[in-house]
């Protein structure tokens, strides 16, 4: 494991350290530099490990923050695990307070069975599993838990126009040391916690929006990390089947919630 790195950054303590003189300044500049190319290469390493594993499994607890029409904040929370066998087989769960959800997608045929309705219903997606994020994202609105962690060019994609990086040195969650780093876009602040060792595999995540007013999270964090899976949909429940349209309380918000608009 590595060494303890302090959540104070080495810029910091050069600051303290030299004064305000020009060799100072270019201290500072070198140091940032530094730090920047560490946690590309530590989000890097991250990427290429998750990349590598041909199957992989991980249990996650989700808060979704929203924001009122008077500004009160909330955290709708819901815990899950996924499975997933590359490049197109995947099973996702998502437990909460409105839902009860199993997605199933063999390179074919995307299932979800709504648990708390008794129904499910089915979809021809044929692709890989990156063609099913996209598809489930701007087609559906269902996003895959986790899932800008799990594409095979995930760095590229993390990376596509972050203005600003940090290297935030080591946090602990779970019990296990991490790498912390914060990124930067136009329209979101982004942080990961990766673990440190010869499995980097990302413990938590977390976006924040800067385009709504209070700035709401998405935060996923992450155990369990495995290997071994299991893709075939069994209807155990003898589940009646039907269209998608119709699979109520299996999506992101509520059935009451309506979305707003962004300041």
């Amino acid at each position: 494991m590595k060494k303890t790195r302090k959540l104070v950054s080495r810029s910091t303590r050069s600051l303290i350290a030299m004064g305000l003189s020009l060799t100072m300044v270019l201290g500072i500049s070198m140091e940032a530099s530094a730090d920047e190319a560490d946690a590309k290469r530590i989000l890097k390493s991250m990427s290429d490990y998750l990349a590598a594993q041909k199957t992989l499994s991980f249990k996650y607890d989700i808060a979704y923050e929203i924001v009122t029409q008077d500004g009160q904040k909330l955290a709708l929370m819901s815990s899950g695990d996924v499975v997933m066998e590359r490049p197109n087989k995947i099973r996702t769960t998502r437990t909460g307070g409105f839902v009860d959800v199993e997605t199933f997608f063999d390179g074919k045929t995307l299932t979800l069975l709504g648990k708390n309705l008794n129904s499910y219903t089915q979809v021809e997606i044929p692709g890989n599993i990156s063609h099913l994020v996209d598809e489930l994202r701007v087609k559906y609105d269902r996003p895959i838990p986790a899932a800008d962690l799990l594409l095979p060019n995930s760095y590229d994609e993390l990376m596509l126009d972050v203005i600003d990086i940090k290297d935030l040195g080591s946090g602990v969650i779970n019990g296990v040391e991490c790498d912390f780093l914060a990124f930067r876009k136009k329209e979101v602040d982004w942080q990961i916690w990766i673990a440190q060792g010869e499995h980097p595999y990302p413990l938590r995540y977390t976006i924040t929006s800067k385009l709504i007013s209070n700035g709401p999270q998405y935060t996923i964090q992450t155990r369990d990390w495995q290997t071994g899976v299991d893709f075939s949909f069994k209807n155990t429940t003898q589940a009646n089947k039907i269209e998608l349209k119709d699979l109520k309380g299996t999506g992101g918000l509520p059935e009451n919630f309506k979305m707003g608009v962004s300041k």
